[in-house]
This record gives C-alpha cells, sequence and structure tokens, in this order.
C-alpha cells in the first residue's frame, strides 16, 4: 500500500492518458481539455489575478461559437466561460463578506451609473418582446461588469498592474494581427477579402479595427515611456507597427476616424481649453447642424466615391450617402432603430432584441442591396441608438451620461494630477475610450468579450485614479466651499 500511495499521481496520469487514448479512436475528443479545465478551476480559488490577465491574452484569440456552427452558441471560448465562472464565485463570496465591495468604488459617479445602466437593463427584460433574449444580454453584462470592473478593481492597485493587463491583453491581439496580415497577403490586400480575413478571431474587419484603434494610444505612449530596455522598446516599436497595418489594411473607416477624434481630445487637454467652452462648442456645432441638415444632406449625395483597395478613395467614401451600400445601409439601420423607438419610447423592445425585431420597420426607400427581408445577422450600428431601440429614452440617456461622465471627469482628474507615469495612463485610458465613443455612433461591440473587456477595464483606471486623488476640498474665509477642481 505505502508503494501504491506513492504512485498515484503516475498510475492516475496513465488512466487518464489510456481512457483519452480510446475515448479519441471513437472520435471523442472532449477529454482531452480536461487537464486545462481543472488547472483553470484551481486558478479560480488560489489566482484570480493571473487568470484575469489570462483573460485578458485570451480575449483577442477568443472564439464564439456561433462562428463554428455547432448550435449557434453565443458564447466565446475559453472567455466568457471564465467569466461566468468568477462571477459566481464572486457573487458568493459576497454573499458571505460583503466587505469584499470597495464602498469607495461603488459610491463613485461612474460606477453608480453602470450599476443604473444594468438596473434598468434588468427592469427591461420584464417587458421584453423576448424575454429569453433579453435575459441573456442581461447576464452578459453582468458578468463583464462584475470581472472586469468590480473583480479588476482589487488587482488595478497600481500603475505597473495596469499596464501589465493592457500588455496582456494587446499580445494575444498582436498575434491576432500576425495572422490576420498573413491571411490578407495571400489576396494581395485587397479591399474585400478585409471584411473576413481576420476570422474566426473577429467577426469581421469593423470590430477588428476598432479594437486596434482602441490600444493605438498606449503603444503610442509606450514609445516615449522611459524605464524600458532596448530590447523591450525594439519589441514596443514592432507592436507599434504591427498595430498602424493591421489598421490601415483593416479598410476600417470608423476607426480611422475615431483616431482623429481621440486627436482632437488630446490637444483640447494640452491646450487645457475649459470645459464650459468646450460644452458650448458641441451645443453650437449641433445648432449648426440642425439649421442646415438639408443643405448638409444635399452635399453629402454628391459624394460617388465608392469603398475601394484605393485607400484614398476608400476614404472619400466616408461620407458617401448616395451610392456607398455599407454608409446606406447603417442608415437604414438607424432609421429602424428610430422607428422602434418611437412605437416603444420607455422600456423599449428588451436588451438584445434589435437583431430580431427590425426587419418590418425598415421603409423602402431605405433598404439597400445588402438588406434582407428578415432583417437577420445585424445589430443598429450604434451604442446609441441601440440602447434606445431595446431600453427606450433612459436607455440612450444612460449611455450618453456614462460617456459625458467619464470625459468630464478624465479631463478634470489628468488637470490635478502630478505629472508621471500615472497621468499619462490617464490620459491614455481616456484617448483610447475616446475612439469607442466614436466608433460607438456608427457601430457597437459591447455585447461582444472583445470590446467589454478593454473596455470596462479603461474605465476602471479613470475611477481608480480618481478616487486615489480626489478633488482638494478647501475651506476659504467666505461661507461656501469652493471645489479644487474648478482650477
Amino acid at each position: 500500500m505505502p508503494r501504491l500511495k506513492e504512485h498515484t499521481v503516475f498510475l492516475v496520469s496513465l488512466a487518464f492518458v489510456l481512457l483519452n487514448v480510446a475515448l479519441m479512436a471513437g472520435e471523442f475528443y472532449w477529454l482531452s481539455a480536461l487537464p486545462v479545465v481543472l488547472l483553470l478551476v484551481w486558478a479560480m480559488f488560489t489566482a484570480v489575478d493571473r487568470l484575469l490577465y489570462f483573460i485578458a491574452f485570451a480575449t483577442p484569440l477568443s472564439i464564439n461559437l456561433e462562428e463554428l456552427d455547432i448550435g449557434g452558441i453565443g458564447v466565446a471560448l475559453p472567455t466568457e466561460p471564465l467569466m461566468v465562472g468568477l462571477t459566481l464565485l464572486y457573487l458568493m463570496r459576497y454573499l458571505m463578506d460583503g466587505s469584499v465591495l470597495d464602498r469607495s468604488l461603488l459610491r463613485h459617479p461612474i460606477t453608480r451609473i453602470m450599476l443604473i445602466q444594468t438596473a434598468w437593463m434588468a427592469l427591461c427584460v420584464l417587458t421584453s418582446s423576448m424575454p429569453v433574449v433579453s435575459l441573456k444580454a442581461l447576464v452578459a453584462r453582468i458578468w463583464f461588469i462584475t470581472t472586469m470592473f468590480l473583480m479588476l478593481s482589487a488587482v488595478f492597485t497600481d500603475r505597473t498592474k495596469m499596464q501589465r493587463f493592457i500588455w496582456s491583453y494587446l499580445s494575444g491581439l498582436v498575434i491576432v494581427i500576425g495572422y490576420t496580415l498573413i491571411h490578407h497577403a495571400q489576396f494581395d490586400f485587397a479591399h474585400d477579402p478585409a471584411h473576413w480575413v481576420m476570422t474566426p478571431f473577429f467577426k469581421d474587419h469593423t470590430s477588428y479595427g476598432a479594437i486596434i484603434a482602441f490600444f493605438l494610444p498606449f503603444a503610442l505612449a509606450s514609445l516615449v515611456q522611459s524605464g524600458y530596455t532596448g530590447w523591450q522598446r525594439l519589441l514596443i516599436v514592432v507592436v507599434f507597427a504591427l498595430l498602424v497595418t493591421g489598421l490601415i489594411f483593416s479598410y476600417t473607416r470608423a476607426a480611422w476616424l475615431s483616431l482623429i477624434g481621440a486627436l482632437g481630445l488630446f490637444l483640447i487637454i494640452r491646450l487645457k481649453v475649459p470645459l464650459w467652452s468646450l460644452g458650448a462648442g458641441v451645443v453650437v456645432l449641433g445648432g449648426l447642424y440642425w439649421l442646415n441638415a438639408e443643405q448638409i444632406t444635399i452635399a453629402l449625395e454628391r459624394n460617388r466615391e465608392e469603398s475601394s483597395d484605393d485607400l484614398g478613395e476608400h476614404v472619400r467614401s466616408i461620407s458617401n450617402i448616395s451610392s456607398d451600400a455599407s454608409n446606406l445601409e447603417r442608415i437604414n439601420r438607424w432609421n429602424s432603430a428610430l422607428r422602434m423607438f418611437m412605437e416603444r419610447p420607455v422600456t423599449g423592445w428588451g436588451p438584445g432584441t434589435y437583431m430580431f425585431q427590425y426587419a418590418p420597420f425598415q421603409a423602402s426607400e431605405d433598404r439597400t442591396i445588402i438588406s434582407t427581408n428578415f432583417g437577420e445577422g445585424g445589430n443598429a450600428h450604434s451604442e446609441y441608438l441601440g440602447p434606445l431601440s431595446e431600453q427606450g429614452l433612459p436607455g440612450l440617456v444612460l449611455m450618453l451620461a456614462l460617456v459625458v461622465a467619464s470625459l468630464v471627469i478624465g479631463i478634470k482628474l489628468h488637470r490635478r494630477m502630478p505629472p508621471g507615469s500615472e497621468r499619462r495612463l490617464v490620459m491614455v485610458a481616456m484617448l483610447g475610450l475616446v475612439t469607442y465613443y466614436l466608433h460607438g455612433a456608427l457601430n457597437n461591440f459591447l455585447d461582444t468579450d472583445k470590446a467589454s473587456v478593454p473596455f470596462w477595464a479603461f474605465t476602471l483606471i479613470l475611477v481608480h485614479f480618481d478616487l486615489k486623488y480626489p478633488a482638494a476640498i478647501q475651506a476659504p474665509r467666505g461661507p461656501a466651499l469652493v471645489s479644487g477642481t474648478a482650477q
């Protein structure tokens, strides 16, 4: 018996190998995944921080089961099952020990908006036209926020760990870009193959380009950051070059535009433009568009440039709303979302239901050559009109509140922080988020792990440093208190 105990590990391993060989001979391969599953389960209980880093690395490489045609299950492997497991463990731990939640984090304005968003989604599930679909969308939002915001807040204790998380995601993304460029090269980097050469890792070129644009500000900032060795700096240069190359050959016009917007925010912060003047500028520009909408539309309709392999023509086709099928289909989706909102303005049709409900709301004059009678396989192409149609007016207001609060808090935070690497990271987080805020006007991906993981993680960076560097409260001679953020 003692000798048997000494060889227990060997005997168990041998039995597993023999059983696995027998099952594989019968074309059953799933048992091979058992060691990995056991390792991940062990990590859930003993190394949550490392598991979150692994999720960041695996997210760009994750594959949605819908893409594999094995039952139409909309779950990304291996990331979403891991996030589900972590969420369940976190909720169980919270029930046993409520102190796991940082109260200061919960009281932060951005966190409150997120929680109200989630609560409103839950209410909209009750009135949804497709309750099961909406419940799945709600649960997915919960596991994204729980893992990539609440749980990650315990890991993001300093700048180094935040950068480690970002580099983990970038490591996986660089692998996908390399695969995509090699695959695309077989088609001479033509425009049409650019729509699908990144599969099975990304569904299409728009989400692929959006994520590359999201991380470009961080890669650019890393080029000028001190503290890296010569080899590390060379590696950063290679990563930056791959990101730029991948973005160019993604042919994603919205991603290109989002970087211009991020540059605009960078200049606003560096030039210390007052927030009130920035808000006034937005109102004035909106008013000018409202007054001249018809003339602007006529001018845009004169543009006949089509999407093509020529990068110059592709850029000019951005404003083509007369013949470019991609642009016209977006307008079709947006108008459908508005008509859906008009019919259900308060609670909408239910989270996640747009793609199943918008078909009857397509007007004949909006339909394009790529429109379908049943409206299958598409969303609202907007992070703002999507919630408007699915969650009513409060859904849109809450999304806009999240965007505005993040920008205002981020800009004020940057202005009061001392110069240094932390301040630079806040700038990078804001610029990355801005690329997505702007891209969100033309596409929506927050229902996927690809976008949700970096989106909530970068939002957490802003919240973390806002709590670390609170606005100073000074007691002047007068009776009123003056906030230091007004400076």
